[in-house]
């Protein structure tokens, strides 16, 4: 029998109306997190803060100010627990936000520069041709800096490859058409891991330097909130920035941001970057062993998250004064049969910037992200989402396959090798949590029907249930020509699940059919990404199609030593 079950009731439901009221009107103040702003009268729209809490937060001395830096429900579970709640904007409504932002009246006389943020894993980027559409003929953009992010993530498969991958994100910048806005340059960072932008930042404040807003467009999970908060922590802000602005949610759940964070941008003086300057020989001179305990720490996590890592630093930090003891002589002093007592806290005041110090600033604005159509993410539950989006470097897995064998990636996709002469070498290049299974065409529709939803094939998960609503893999047949046992020939693109890079023997003519789950985009990449990627690889397992697994090593930048480990 259970005691209180109207409590157990309120625990397993959503957001239900006791935690809500209709009553009270939206607050004005927008969510530290996302942007959205906050309000307690609907649980399932975005802001939304309990009622309890929002009653305790603008009931505070400070009034409805006292919400600012509190942060919605949605983003609380986010960052505490790892855990999405089913809100997503429709596409439309993320477009008109943007668009209404990016059309605002010019400041200072001059149209905002564009950060275009980049995922380099999903070349060809599927938004980066709507970009023309969504800044319209009224959005007068003085300029576009395309950021090919995450590059961290892939291995090395040649020297030289990150030029080839900056040569790659440019031929899409010209396939996607984009004359509304004059291409100022291409860069290649890790917003995660700090790999290029400390030249980012240079390059923004060489360019650029102060004279109008910066807007970061991009795809849902390119890295853009990522990168926000990076630059917030750099030379890029002002020095107080980092102490009154907060930084934005990130998850790997799609759509996290919802409206418009921002951060203002420091006048780069003669004098700031002279010192700023000064600051990165000083640093690119340093040897790693020379590093503090701590550093050495974080630069060994960074290592294992990713082949490429950089070092963010600050030259312009603000001088923080020391702390205050505040004590009450009369609270100290107790009898032995009396308890210690507690002063009450006191509300502590939030800084905010000073009116001089904002009334010219120009802002870098973090925008909602973009959401991808036809993609895989947008099948998946949260628990899924989190096996597909790669968090670390990204190891190769090589297979050699012969006629008749079928490679799975997962239950997402699925390659069969129809025709040929001769075996060929199929690399997976994606999540190394996504389990490769290799069958034979005869075995591939029993395996698939019995496992999927199931742990040997992992994502999707949840069982017969789940594979009842999942969409079933569609086929698309793909024709292609080897040019070499160690060069690819392109890329089968799975969505947004990864992508198997083809090497086959010059001349050898192979017929591959690949499925996608339906409604998703199958895309074969030519030429492919890391042509080199079959070389990155062990001995060959025997009495298998499988290869062992080879981790290239990481490059520290920054530093004197070349970080190679």
């Amino acid at each position: 029998r259970e005691r209180n079950p109207g409590k157990k009731r309120r625990e397993r439901g959503s957001v239900s109306s006791w935690w809500s009221d209709s009553s009270l009107p939206p607050s004005g103040v927008s969510c530290s997190g996302c942007g959205a702003e906050l309000q307690c009268r609907d649980g399932v729209a975005p802001g939304f803060v309990p009622v309890e809490k929002y009653r305790s937060l603008s009931e505070s001395p400070a009034g409805v100010a006292g919400l600012r830096g509190a942060v919605c429900q949605r983003c609380w579970l986010l960052a505490h627990h790892g855990k999405a709640l089913g809100l997503r904007l429709p596409p439309e409504e993320h477009r008109m936000v943007v668009s209404a932002a990016l059309r605002r009246p010019p400041r200072h006389g001059r149209g905002p520069l564009l950060l275009y943020i980049l995922d380099v894993l999903e070349l060809p980027d599927p938004v980066l041709p709507q970009l023309p559409g969504l800044l319209g003929p009224d959005v007068l953009a003085t300029g576009l800096l395309v950021v090919g992010n995450k590059v961290d993530l892939l291995p090395s498969d040649s020297p030289g490859h990150l030029r080839r991958l900056r040569e790659r994100v440019v031929a899409a910048c010209a396939q996607a058409g984009l004359r509304r806005a004059p291409l100022v340059d291409v860069r290649l960072v890790s917003a995660k891991t700090g790999f290029g932008l400390e030249g980012l930042v240079s390059r923004l404040q060489r360019s650029w330097k102060c004279t109008g807003d910066v807007y970061l467009l991009g795809a849902t999970n390119s890295g853009k909130s990522t990168l926000f908060n990076t630059l917030l922590c750099s030379d890029y802000c002002k020095s107080r920035a980092p102490d009154i602005v907060d930084r934005a949610t990130v998850s790997p759940w799609p759509g996290t941001t919802l409206n418009l964070l921002k951060f203002p941008i420091i006048n780069p003086t003669c004098d700031r970057i002279f010192r700023r300057q000064e600051r990165l020989k000083e640093e690119a001179t340093k040897p790693e062993d020379q590093l503090s305990s701590e550093e050495k720490k974080y630069l060994n996590h960074l290592k294992k998250q990713g082949y490429l890592v950089g070092e963010v630093g600050r030259t312009f930090q603000r001088q923080k004064s020391s702390t205050v003891v505040d004590f009450d002589p009369d609270m100290l002093s107790y009898g032995m049969d009396e308890d210690p007592k507690h002063s009450p806290k006191k509300h502590e005041e939030r800084e905010e910037f000073t009116y001089n110090e904002v009334k010219d600033a120009r802002w870098c604005f973090d925008t909602p992200g973009i959401i991808k159509e036809n993609c895989v993410l947008n099948l998946l539950t949260e628990k899924e989402v989190k096996m597909v989006l790669p968090t670390h470097a990204i190891v190769p897995r090589t297979f050699i396959l012969k006629p008749g064998m079928v490679l799975f990636l997962a239950a997402l996709g699925r390659v069969d090798y129809l025709e040929g002469e001769k075996p060929a070498w199929f690399s997976v290049v994606a999540s190394n949590l996504l389990p490769v299974h290799i069958s034979t065409l005869s075995n591939a529709d029993t395996l698939y029907n019995k496992h999927a939803g199931q742990e040997l094939l992992k994502v999707p998960m949840g069982g017969e249930e789940r594979m009842k609503e999942f969409p079933p893999l569609v086929p698309q047949d793909i024709t292609l020509k080897g040019i070499g046992t160690t060069e690819a020939v392109a890329d089968i693109k799975l969505s947004s699940a990864g992508w198997v890079a083809v090497t086959a023997h010059a001349q050898e003519e192979l017929l591959l059919r690949a499925y996608t789950p339906q409604g998703t985009t199958l895309v074969v990449r030519e030429p492919p990404l890391l042509p080199y990627i079959s070389t990155v690889r062990g001995a060959r397992i025997a009495g298998t199609a499988a290869y062992r697994t080879k981790k290239p090593p990481s490059l520290v930048e920054n530093l004197k030593t070349s970080g190679r480990r």
